[in-house]
């Protein structure tokens, strides 16, 4: 279904606005048809009918271009015509272009529409798919690295003005310093380039605004993605075999891998916490829904006893 073509209306019958109309068409559609092959006819400069196949016209082109192909003809005019003729042969021989085209010279007053076709089949397909992606990853990444940047040096500087941060400070001066106390008045604080050297040996990191990761970016993990999906499918054939086929007992890592998952405790936590209660957790043997189920009626208990 074609777009609405424009109408004569009643009031366009008036002489003044019939010629003010066909002006402004005559504007309007000069643009239009030039768009393709300037102010030429696509079929008179290949030297073909409209009705021409494909064959014909590619035999036209060829040639046309020897005749005017600026190695075979040094006139300064081949070099135009030739640049036209190619272009010309560039829209008729693709068979969505030239009905394009064909479609143009049927409804010239469809202005806007030809020329909205035009500029959609000649820029829209030649961005390359995938240098979108790749320009979208880097720019998603490179927010995303801006963004944790920006998080983690803000929390990094709220966590400097607590007393806590600053008791730790004064420890670890008192530690380098071998328990010598400077009671000199311009060094009772400490200076902003030891604070800077010892915040870095307290490697401070905080929950919900880690330090930034290169490893962590959408672009990185994107390009690592075969690796760690094969990775994911080699591991997860060594468990099956080792521990649903060969019925082989969990080693430490996996029973403290299962037990944390059945926790639902993020990796960090579950490494903080002290070799004794991680032992009682994992011989609890958590992954299995009956021993959960009652560790969570003791915790429950617990709770309510503190109460």
């Amino acid at each position: 279904m074609s777009p609405p073509s424009i109408r004569w209306s009643s009031a366009a019958s008036h002489p003044i606005l019939r010629w003010s109309f066909l002006l402004l068409l005559f504007l309007l559609v000069g643009p239009a048809l030039s768009i393709y092959c300037d102010e030429d006819d696509c079929y008179d400069l290949l030297g073909v009918s409209q009705s021409a196949n494909t064959s014909e016209i590619k035999k036209a082109y060829y040639k046309l271009s020897l005749k005017y192909h600026p190695d075979k003809n040094p006139d300064p005019e081949s070099r135009k015509l030739f640049v036209k003729v190619a272009n010309a042969y560039e829209i008729l021989k693709d068979e969505s272009t030239r009905a394009q085209y064909d479609y143009a010279i049927a409804h010239p007053e469809e202005v806007f529409y030809n020329t909205a076709r035009y500029y959609q089949a000649y820029y829209g397909h030649k961005t390359d798919p995938r240098a979108v992606l790749v320009g979208l990853l880097l720019a998603v990444s490179a927010l995303q690295y801006l963004n944790q940047w920006t998080r983690y040096t803000q929390a990094i500087n709220m966590v400097k003005k607590t007393p806590a941060y600053k008791n730790r400070l004064q420890a670890l001066k008192f530690e380098k310093s071998g328990g010598v106390v400077n009671k000199k008045k311009g060094h009772k604080h400490i200076n902003k380039d030891m604070e800077d050297e010892f915040s870095k040996e307290l490697e401070l990191q905080i929950s919900g605004a880690e330090k930034p990761s290169l490893w962590k970016l959408l672009a990185v993990r994107f390009l690592l993605l075969p690796y760690m999906l094969g990775k994911l499918l080699f591991w997860k054939s060594c468990w099956v075999w080792r521990y649903q086929i060969k019925k082989a007992p969990y080693s430490w890592d996996d029973a403290c891998y299962l037990t944390r998952t059945s926790l639902k405790a993020p990796p960090e936590s579950w490494w903080s916490l002290d070799e004794a209660t991680k032992t009682d957790l994992v011989q609890r043997r958590l992954w299995e829904k009956g021993n959960m189920e009652r560790y969570l009626a003791e915790m429950k208990k617990e709770t309510k006893r503190r109460r």
